[in-house]
């Protein structure tokens, strides 16, 4: 009985701290192959064209419901990021350039500077700034991310957005 109520005692605790709740951002930064790094909080958020995005279905890797998000509001994310000058020569490189844009619990969500800048797929990448009739600043998982035309739309929903780094393939 003693083995049985230590086994449920380890399994109840290890759940409990794999459900932890992130911590939420109110700001993230921009740096790595960059001329300038920068610091976007939801205070400049709000100076960017907020996009009525709509209702998403969240999915799963396989493709299975998760859950759905109503009445999204965002702005895009090549918006923010069109003020950052990379670091390269020439105009020729960009297409060696990509963006990892990391959560606080070190998830990562990449997209390529041809995919966000060169391809439909970049005119459906949001910071999203309101979820469900919920503010950004008020989302108990803000800065989140999604790109709403994927597939799996959970593999590149991201929560807690701390950092994007600009990187270059050699």
């Amino acid at each position: 009985m003693k083995k049985l109520f230590f086994i449920i005692f380890l399994t109840y605790t290890g759940s409990c701290y794999a459900q932890e709740k992130l911590k939420p951002t109110q700001q993230f930064s921009i740096s790595g192959k960059v001329k300038n790094s920068s610091v976007i909080t939801m205070d400049s958020l709000n100076s960017y064209p907020v996009n009525v995005i709509g209702d998403i279905k969240v999915t799963d890797h396989v493709g299975t419901f998760k859950h759905q998000d109503d009445q999204l509001k965002g702005v895009l994310l090549k918006d923010i990021l069109s003020h950052t000058l990379l670091d390269a020569n020439s105009p020729k490189l960009y297409s060696r350039f990509y963006f990892a844009c990391t959560g606080n619990d070190g998830y990562v969500v990449v997209y390529s500077w041809n995919e966000l800048f060169n391809t439909e797929v970049g005119n459906h990448v949001f910071i999203i700034m309101e979820k469900n009739g919920v503010k950004a600043d008020k989302m108990p998982e803000s800065i989140q991310m999604t790109s709403t035309t994927d597939f799996k739309t959970g593999r590149r929903y991201l929560h807690s957005l701390e950092k994007i780094v600009v990187g270059e393939v050699p």
